[in-house]
C-alpha cells in the first residue's frame, strides 16, 4: 500500500497535455505527498478530462466535519471497496480517477532483515515516465462554509507474486499495491463501468516498474490555516 509518493512535476506538463489533452494545476504543491496533502488529479467533469488538486486520504459527504477523517484513509482495498461505508458511495457512482505521480514509496523490511526496521523504497517506471494510479473520489461541498473538499484514495491489489511489489511491508503481512495503469488503459480507467474497472485492476507487467533505495528524509510541518494542506518553509514544486 501507499503512504507516501513524489506527485508529478510540473516539468511533466507536456507528458500530461500528450495523455489527456489538459494542463496541470496552475498552482504550486508539495514534492513528496502524504495522507492530506494535495497532489494533481485527473478526473472527468461533463465527460471531458479536467485536473485539480485533490487531497491525498478519502473523504464522504457524511465525514467531512470529522477531523482528519482522510488521513487513513488513504488507500481503499479492491476485494471490499464497494463494501466499506468509507468507500461504497464513491466507487458505486463511478467517481474513477487518477493521481498522477512520479514515483512512490514502500517500505523494504527484508534489506534490513531487522523485525521492526525498514528503509524506504522509490517505485517508478522504468521507463521515466511520469505514473498514473487508479482511485476513487469525493468531491463534495461543505454546506458551512462553501469549500469544496476534494479528496481520493488509491486502490490496492494483492501483490504476493509481482517481481517487484512482493518485497515491501513487514515480512508477515499481506504484499500489496496500489494499480498503476498503462498510457492506453487511462481513457478506459476514467470512463469505466464496473466489469471494465475491476478488469483494470491488476498488477503492473514485468519490466515496467522498478525500485531503488531512497531514505526518508524529515517530514515537514503542515501549516494550520490552509485547507489544501500546502506547507511552508518546504520547497514547492514550481
Amino acid at each position: 500500500m501507499c503512504s507516501n509518493f513524489q506527485p508529478i512535476s510540473k516539468t511533466h506538463n507536456e507528458w500530461v497535455v500528450k495523455q489527456f489533452g489538459i494542463d496541470l494545476p496552475d498552482i504550486s504543491w508539495i514534492y513528496d505527498a502524504y495522507p492530506s496533502y494535495p497532489a494533481p488529479f485527473v478526473y472527468l467533469e461533463d465527460g471531458k478530462p479536467k485536473c485539480e488538486l485533490a487531497k491525498f486520504g478519502l473523504v464522504p459527504s457524511w465525514a467531512i466535519n470529522k477531523k482528519n477523517y482522510g488521513n487513513s484513509k488513504y488507500n481503499a482495498r479492491s476485494e471490499t471497496v464497494d463494501e466499506k461505508n468509507t468507500y461504497k458511495s464513491a466507487w458505486n457512482a463511478r467517481r474513477f480517477g487518477l493521481v498522477l505521480m512520479d514515483s512512490f514509496y514502500e517500505p523494504n523490511y527484508e534489506v534490513t532483515g531487522i523485525k521492526d526496521k525498514s528503509i524506504r523504497y522509490r517505485i517508478k517506471r522504468t521507463d521515466g515516465e511520469p505514473e498514473a494510479a487508479a482511485c476513487i473520489y469525493e468531491r463534495v461541498i461543505d454546506r458551512e462554509t462553501g469549500e469544496v473538499i476534494f479528496t481520493f484514495s488509491m486502490l490496492t491489489i494483492n501483490a504476493a507474486n509481482h517481481p517487484v511489489m512482493k518485497h515491501f511491508h513487514k515480512i508477515e503481512d499481506e504484499k500489496r499495491s496500489i494499480v498503476i495503469l498503462q498510457n492506453e488503459d487511462y481513457t478506459k480507467w476514467l470512463n469505466a463501468d464496473h466489469d471494465m474497472a475491476r478488469q483494470l485492476l491488476t498488477l503492473a507487467p514485468d519490466g515496467y516498474l522498478m525500485s531503488e533505495p531512497a531514505p526518508k528524509p524529515t517530514r515537514p510541518k503542515k501549516t494550520n490555516n490552509n485547507s489544501l494542506g500546502l506547507l511552508d518553509e518546504v520547497e514547492k514544486q514550481e
